[in-house]
């Protein structure tokens, strides 16, 4: 008989920490967060979603032993559980919150593979410039409203516009990237290596891949995040 997980033990405490923080800053975008948690083997794999983005975040971390899971459950009793365990000492983990009815986005992920990386991508650098760059044309933009304008729908629009640029010669939308920087994916070192990859064709997923973490989102704008089986991810 196969026994329930019941908490988590990691191979690593820094992976640990840095998989706390991640929760921390989905949190930061919405208090009721849920994450999917897929394990197979000796890895762990945690998806959110945070709804400034409309991307898919991943975000991996090595088990001290393996363990079959797949499971939603909320971002906060996971944070909690973790927050209470992880130390600078060899190993942490916590105890596995009670599964939650998870938001529909759960029941869609990105394909195992194959994977394919993509050509075009700027350098972490340029790619940080970009960021910059758009903030504050954003800035300067909504400034520039009169006040009978300076509006949610008219600000939403402006946001669109900008953050659903290309980045360099590919078709990663730059809120993508907006997204990796945002949940602690990117980091500034000019030699920080950082991918990108697709699957499924013209209507499947670009991957934008970091030692960190991944942000995952549907190639096809008018598709969503829907029209692919479920399958594990990795980050």
């Amino acid at each position: 008989m196969t026994v329930p997980v019941q908490s988590l033990q990691f191979a690593d405490a820094r992976e640990a920490a840095d998989l706390a923080a991640f929760l921390g800053r989905l949190l930061h975008y919405d208090r009721a967060a849920a994450v999917r948690l897929q394990a197979g083997g000796d890895a762990l794999a945690v998806f959110g979603r945070p709804p400034s983005f409309e991307v898919l975040a991943i975000r991996t971390a090595r088990l001290a032993r393996p363990e079959t899971l797949d499971v939603t459950v909320s971002a906060g009793e996971l944070l909690e559980s973790l927050s209470l365990d992880v130390s600078g000492a060899a190993g942490a983990g916590g105890s596995l919150p009670a599964p939650v009815t998870g938001p529909p986005w759960t029941g869609v992920l990105p394909p195992r593979g194959p994977w394919r990386e993509q050509a075009g991508l700027p350098r972490p650098d340029a790619l940080r410039t970009a960021l910059d760059l758009a903030v504050a044309e954003f800035r300067t933009r909504d400034e520039a409203l009169p006040e009978e304008s300076r509006t949610r729908a008219e600000r939403d629009r402006i946001g669109r516009e900008i953050w659903s640029r290309p980045v360099g010669t590919t078709d990663l939308p730059l809120r993508a990237v907006h997204a990796a920087q945002s949940l602690g994916f990117l980091r500034p070192d000019p030699d920080f290596p950082v991918s990108l990859l697709s699957a499924g064709g013209a209507g499947g997923w670009l991957r934008l891949r970091t030692p960190f973490g991944s942000i995952a989102l549907r190639r096809d704008p008018a598709g969503g995040l829907g029209g692919l089986g479920l399958s594990v991810g990795h980050g």
